[in-house]
């Protein structure tokens, strides 16, 4: 069993992220009511334990950066030039959560980024970082993986405002493939995003092309049930 703490927009997440963290996959299986899903055991979505009481339709996901790290967003998988944020949250409502094994559902409704500072030639700060078109569709499996989904007419994009020497720009990016897919882990309570890639929508070329962001959230607790620790079952 694992336990779930992933922008994009900021990217996030992104997260988001992402899950942030993070978002897509739906289930068959018909969702648990609002008045009867307290009374389940052995769902997709549990608290305060693994196995334990299932979390309700309409509730809250929050989390924020692990502490001590930061959710970055590089010009390579192994780089360190980029923009790093120390803050970071993602607020998710829950739409089903269906008996394990099987596909929890949520909508991504909110991620932010803050504290954040770049190390990008010819840039001098970080006015901002904006997860656009939210609510984002997101899913996550009795498997622990957690995906973020935008649609055509709304796609997984995030806006980044920098300053530089020759004044304010700003770069749009999207996901190729229109989707975030981060990890929930029991262990650590969390959700991870690795090498998520970005690609340059429009920008000057001090925007790179390509932004792999990184973050890991936890732990991931439901708000409306007293900030219960979440599991994936």
């Amino acid at each position: 069993m694992l336990r779930y703490g992933r922008i994009g927009g900021g990217l996030v997440a992104l997260a988001l992220l992402t899950g942030l963290v993070a978002a897509t996959p739906a289930s068959a299986a018909t969702p648990a009511s609002a008045d009867t899903s307290a009374a389940l055991a052995g769902n997709v979505l549990t608290y305060p334990t693994a196995g334990g009481t299932a979390v309700a339709v309409n509730d809250i996901i929050q989390a924020s950066l692990k502490t001590g790290t930061n959710g970055t967003f590089y010009n390579s998988t192994s780089g360190t030039t980029g923009i790093k944020c120390a803050a970071s949250s993602f607020s998710a409502k829950v739409l089903t959560n269906p008996i394990a094994p099987g596909t929890a559902t949520e909508s991504l409704t909110a991620q932010s980024f803050g504290s954040c500072t770049t190390n990008v030639f010819g840039t001098t700060g970080v006015q901002s970082i904006a997860l656009n078109n939210l609510p984002y569709a997101t899913s996550v499996t009795s498997a622990g993986v957690v995906k973020i989904s935008g649609t055509t007419a709304a796609p997984v994009q995030s806006t980044v405002v920098l300053s530089s020497l020759l004044g304010t720009i700003t770069c749009v990016y999207r996901t190729s493939t229109n989707s975030l897919t981060g990890a929930a882990v029991n262990t650590t309570n969390s959700i991870t995003f690795t090498n998520q890639p970005f690609t340059k929508f429009s920008g000057p070329s001090l925007c790179f092309g390509t932004a792999y962001f990184s973050a890991t959230y936890s732990p991931v607790r439901d708000s409306t049930k007293g900030n219960a620790a979440v599991y994936v079952n």
